[in-house]
């Protein structure tokens, strides 16, 4: 493929994604921004956050995991229902009642300021990191098909893909990111299904020969019973669970989405129909991984030793040109349906949780927001070129290794603070939240040999929250006055 083509088909991509943000921001102030003025409607978020929650991290890395890790990932997709009928029938209904812009001023009601600004901060933290991996993945698959050959360095062309996001999203906020991660998502879909039924074609398989191909191949194992492997099912499956409750329940970028509906009602059906389409999204592309694979072999390509890789190999050196296109199309759907609203929802917890934005005028609100878009731009492109310097692993193993360490003292906080009555010690909070990732970090590295073998796999988000939880309680005195309020009613 040449560059020329791939360029022009990013350039035609951002044009309908202006086009569509021209249309969604007309007339829109800050709380069109922030949450859609509580218009959207159930359907269009539900549909949208496949390709938030997925983003390029999923079209690349989860196919590329296939040859060593086999289908186990759906042990962890597994997990992620009971995690998500958590965040509908606890966290959703609290957010409601609050009525929340930021779900973090939660902390503030239920314990003070110290651990409001605690909570946002890891929040900050968690997504800058989170967002800014994800994008690092398409930065890198575009420098390989395109600058590369242009001899534009990868800090430059991390530039151009922040600076393509901001355009569109500067103005519009969140009610311009539902209609795009929209036709993101569908772009997304649309290429993940082409490409399967494309390389079936290819080897000369029907629908049925696919199937059972894939089935009989040593790369459809799904479940995994030695308690220490790191793919024990027991470990996965309350990982996932534990990992969607903080990477959508307790992330103000995915609640952002389902604050923006209607009402609680709609959220809810929002939540429940978004989590049953994730299962079946995530064995597309578990499937598309094993044909990769089985394509390769049956070809006779060597591939490349690191999983990530794999997919962008096949699609820019052996696939069809259209089917590359097809490959480049979708990476940039789903990983920028992922960085858009992850920009839009670092600015509103800046502001809101930060620059007490309740407290300002409209026309302030308006100029601070553009300073801190920015702002927060500025930081991702800074992160990614950090990240590209210091990563040696899978990017999906790192996005889950960064969500372990700082999610976890979010779960520990939200859960001391919905299932028991005490009141804590509001100021020693921030010093808790640092101290238990630092031992969570100790006890996983020593746990082989203090566990009898025992590996961490993403099960430390589950161990970082516990000692989260342990820590509070330590810090902690008889019951709140008010159970209500400590139960969000």
């Amino acid at each position: 493929m040449s560059s020329t083509l791939i360029i022009s088909l990013i350039i035609g991509y951002f044009l309908i994604l202006i086009t569509i943000s021209w249309f969604t921001s007309k007339n829109t102030d800050s709380d069109t921004f922030f949450l859609a003025n509580r218009q959207s409607p159930w359907y269009i978020v539900a549909f949208g956050m496949i390709g938030t929650s997925l983003s390029g991290v999923t079209f690349v890395s989860i196919p590329g995991m296939v040859q060593n890790a086999q289908f186990s990932y759906l042990q962890l997709v597994l997990g992620y229902l009971l995690g998500y009928f958590v965040i509908a029938t606890v966290l959703m209904p609290l957010y409601y009642r609050l009525n929340l812009v930021s779900i973090y001023t939660y902390l503030e009601q239920r314990f003070g300021y110290w651990s409001y600004k605690t909570g946002a901060a890891f929040f900050l933290l968690s997504r800058t990191l989170g967002a800014s991996i994800r994008l690092f993945l398409v930065a890198g698959v575009l420098q390989l098909a395109v600058f590369d050959d242009l001899g534009v360095p990868f800090a430059v062309s991390v530039m151009i893909t922040i600076a393509l996001i901001w355009v569109y999203t500067f103005r519009g906020g969140m009610k311009t990111i539902i209609w795009t991660d929209t036709f993101q998502t569908t772009a997304m879909l649309i290429a993940v299904v082409t490409t399967i039924w494309l390389i079936s074609d290819e080897l000369n398989m029907g629908f049925q020969g696919m199937v059972e191909s894939v089935q009989n191949s040593k790369y459809s194992q799904v479940f995994f019973w030695d308690v220490k492997d790191s793919k024990y099912f027991l470990k996965q499956f309350f990982s996932g669970a534990f990992i969607a409750i903080v990477m959508t329940g307790l992330d103000q970028d995915m609640m952002q989405k389902n604050l923006s509906c209607k009402n609680i009602g709609e959220a809810q059906k929002n939540m429940f129909w978004f989590s049953i389409i994730l299962v079946f999204v995530n064995l597309l592309f578990l499937t598309l991984g094993a044909l990769l694979y089985i394509y390769a072999n049956s070809k006779g390509i060597t591939l490349p030793a690191k999983g990530d890789d794999v997919f962008p190999f096949l699609a820019l050196n052996h696939f069809t040109p259209f089917l590359g296109i097809v490959f480049i199309l979708g990476i940039i759907a789903i990983t920028y349906a992922s960085a858009d609203s992850a920009l839009t929802a670092l600015t509103t917890s800046f502001c809101v949780d930060f620059l007490n934005f309740s407290e300002r005028s409209e026309h302030e609100r308006v100029r601070l927001r553009y300073i801190v878009h920015f702002g927060v731009s500025v930081v991702m492109v800074l992160v990614i070129i950090a990240f590209d310097i210091l990563n040696s692993e899978s990017v999906i193993t790192a996005v889950f290794k960064v969500a372990g360490y700082t999610y976890g003292p979010l779960l520990g906080l939200y859960t001391f603070g919905l299932y028991t009555k005490r009141a804590i010690r509001d100021r020693f909070v921030p010093a808790i939240c640092i101290i238990a990732p630092i031992l969570t970090y100790i006890i996983s590295y020593n746990s082989v040999e203090w566990l009898y073998g025992y590996e961490f796999g993403f099960e430390v988000l589950i161990l970082n929250g516990f000692l989260t939880f342990v820590g509070l309680f330590a810090i902690s005195s008889g019951k709140t006055d008010d159970l209500e309020l400590a139960q969000g009613k």
